[in-house]
């Protein structure tokens, strides 16, 4: 079978989210439907209920939340569906931008009695500037909700993107009992089932029709004929190029959690999303159907399997076809790596995988060679620069109370270091040995703590560190003088990777440091990984 037809296929999407708007649930639902679990999970099961498949981490399913962003791949209607959950906490960001490298397109959702949330807003912004096609799931209709009209409206005037409503609720909240698709013109009723867990019975009739009629009260059958009225003659016609330009975002109402419209979102969004696409590498652009392998890591993830304690790479496939045991070009050292042990992944499940095409994800077990951000291909003229660095806002110290178990803790933190799950700095001047470790939010330190503990049995304390911010530095052209430090509030320290950088308390120090050293330039990002208008003076 030709390559062409296999690319045609692969849809690769992540879902996004503010936290608790129902993100991990549609997951699980998108999953029922496509056939991968004949049972779906809940995010508030109780101990003897099925656990939600894509939280595969025991303190996710403790904590009830993402913490760490999983794949999930099935096939439905005849796509292969490469699935990545996200983490919805604002803490977890990185892990979450590094995702959206991986995808062709998102969907987002939007808790319908909230609206548009912080985090909602961020993932948004990210998903434009790297010009993914973002699909909205506005969720918990049988719950009070907003007006749907001023939902759409909100979409349009915080987000900036054109809102089309593709169907739209029968009712709100109590009231809620189905949806009207509006390029079908059919009202989809639905019966609840218990808990969710089981695909929902849907009837579908006219929204004249006398079971509809009898269904809604008057008073909400009237509201849904006067907004159906109102979006069909005020409203433009749907788009679909300008879906895929990221232009307009199509809309879909229902319940995660009752399985109401899951299979209209799922069904909409296979229709109107796009194959993988071309990629961009150091060389120009790479299409999928390029002969040549070639693919990039945007995760790495120990210790999936508690009884192996192995190290899985995962890689999204850009072009070419990749085979097991095949040997290819590690483009960041230009050594030659065979990618032997090779695995599909389904949560923390996992089975041998033969081949893969662009839009799957392929986890490479226990090879400490790959970094986040590293290229594998055929053609060492390929290097893709697709994975974005973020500068840390929170700043700990990391103790080992027990110096009997010192190589489990630095192995341990070395490890977790290599994922990206926190990053770590050196102070120059200084005989302590203590890390310095720094993160987007502080909840990632916790997770640092809880798996140290259970994966390498180390324990740690954390003291807390006074920066707030952290600037790289070097001097500008033709400039030697050394760096003036002020007596306090600003730390000289190192990254894992050497580049000298400077942390400060607050604002204020930022500043005077500035003004006393015109001669150095400052960066948020490493120099490396900083566009011009990143640098500041």
């Amino acid at each position: 079978m030709p390559i062409s037809h296999e690319i045609a296929r692969r849809r690769t999407f992540a879902i996004v989210s503010h936290p608790d708007a129902g993100k991990t649930t549609l997951t699980e639902k998108f999953l029922l439907y496509g056939g991968a679990v004949q049972l779906a999970g809940s995010v508030t099961a109780r101990k003897d209920q099925r656990a939600t498949t894509s939280d595969w981490m025991a303190l996710e399913r403790q904590r009830g939340i993402s913490i760490s962003s999983t794949v999930l791949q099935f096939d439905y209607q005849g796509y292969r569906i490469n699935l990545l959950d996200t983490p919805g906490h604002k803490d977890f960001s990185e892990d979450t931008y590094r995702v959206l490298t991986a995808v062709d397109a998102a969907v987002m959702v939007i808790d319908a009695g909230k609206g548009i949330e912080d985090q909602t807003r961020k993932l948004f912004e990210v998903c434009r500037r790297r010009g993914v096609p973002i699909f909205t799931f506005i969720n918990k209709c049988d719950r009070p909700t907003r007006d749907p009209l001023a939902l759409v409206d909100e979409l349009e005037s915080v987000l900036g993107i054109g809102a089309y409503p593709m169907n739209w609720p029968l009712g709100t909240g109590i009231t809620f009992k189905g949806i009207w698709d509006r390029q079908t013109k059919l009202a989809h009723l639905y019966e609840r089932t218990p808990k969710g867990a089981f695909r929902a019975p849907v009837a579908t009739s006219g929204l004249d029709d006398a079971i509809v009629h009898e269904q809604l009260d008057p008073e909400t059958y009237r509201t849904v004929c006067e907004e159906v009225e109102m979006l069909e003659s005020m409203g433009a016609p749907f788009d679909p190029e300008a879906v895929l330009a990221g232009k307009v975002t199509p809309v879909y109402f229902g319940s995660a959690i009752n399985n109401f419209g899951v299979h209209l979102l799922l069904d909409g969004f296979l229709q109107y999303s796009a194959p993988p696409a071309p990629r961009s590498s150091q060389h120009g652009m790479v299409t999928p159907d390029t002969e040549a392998f070639s693919g990039f890591v945007f995760k790495i993830q120990a210790n999936m399997d508690p009884k192996h304690r192995d190290r899985v790479a995962f890689v999204r496939v850009v072009s070419g076809k990749f085979s097991r045991d095949m040997t290819v070009v590690h483009a960041n050292s230009g050594k030659k790596a065979r990618l032997g042990n090779a695995q599909k992944l389904f949560g923390r499940d996992r089975e041998t995988v033969d081949e893969a095409y662009p839009g799957d994800v392929v986890g490479l077990v226990s090879n400490a060679q790959f970094a986040i951000g590293d290229t594998l291909t055929e053609d060492p003229a390929i290097l893709y620069r697709e994975i974005p660095r973020f500068a840390p806002e929170c700043f700990t110290y990391l103790q080992n109370p027990q110096p009997s178990n010192y190589k489990r803790f630095r192995d341990g933190l070395e490890q977790l270091l290599q994922e990206g799950v926190v990053q770590s700095f050196t102070p120059v001047q200084t005989s302590s040995m203590m890390p310095l470790l720094a993160a987007v939010g502080p909840l990632q330190f916790e997770i640092v703590q809880y798996r140290l503990e259970n994966e390498y049995g180390a324990l740690s304390s954390m003291e807390p560190a006074p920066w707030t911010m952290v600037r790289w530095y070097r001097h500008r052209d033709g400039h030697t003088a050394t760096i003036k430090l002020p007596t306090s509030g600003v730390l000289e320290a190192e990254d894992r990777y050497g580049q000298r950088v400077l942390l400060f308390t607050n604002e204020w120090r930022l500043r005077y440091f500035t003004e006393d050293n015109p001669h150095v330039l400052l960066s948020e990002l490493p120099f490396d990984d900083a566009p011009a208008e990143r640098a500041s003076v």
